[in-house]
């Protein structure tokens, strides 16, 4: 249990550090992480990222004004918003997501390359054991 809490204090780390030189919050990488490849609306920003209403449009208000993202009505609700990103939302997804990775590769280094297979098989395994609708284990599994 320690070694995956001090791996999650790592990742955080990483992220901070790198936010820090892009004057971004953890958040709000983790906002710019899900609208790469998305343009959800504002409740399923907010169900993503496990925030309430006022939260989520602070949150998109902020990166708004830094011209990162940009409201769109909704397709098919007019009084709703989508988020997408904007030119310059791309440009920091870019660098930030390009400095992250070198990161995260340098901590890998250390592992060999069926180590690293076998560490993203297992954290591929958590990961879609603790995603929502999924069961717990059952004794055969343990």
């Amino acid at each position: 249990m320690d070694g995956f809490m001090q791996l999650s204090f790592l990742a955080q780390a990483i992220l901070g550090r790198t936010g820090a030189e892009h004057d971004l919050s953890i958040i709000q990488i983790r906002l710019l992480g899900i609208l790469r490849d998305r343009e959800p609306s504002m409740a399923q920003l907010a169900r993503h990222l496990g925030l309430d209403k006022s939260s989520i449009t602070g949150l998109v208000d902020r990166a708004e004004r830094r011209g990162l993202v940009e409201r769109t009505t909704s397709s098919t609700d007019r009084r709703g918003y989508n988020v997408r990103v904007t030119a310059a939302g791309w440009q920091i997804i870019r660098a930030v997501g390009d400095e992250i990775e070198r990161q995260i590769n340098a901590v890998f280094a250390r592992l060999t390359e069926v180590e690293r297979a076998q560490f993203a098989a297992l954290a591929t395994k958590i990961l879609d054991a603790s995603s929502p609708g999924s069961s717990p284990p059952d004794e055969s599994e343990r």
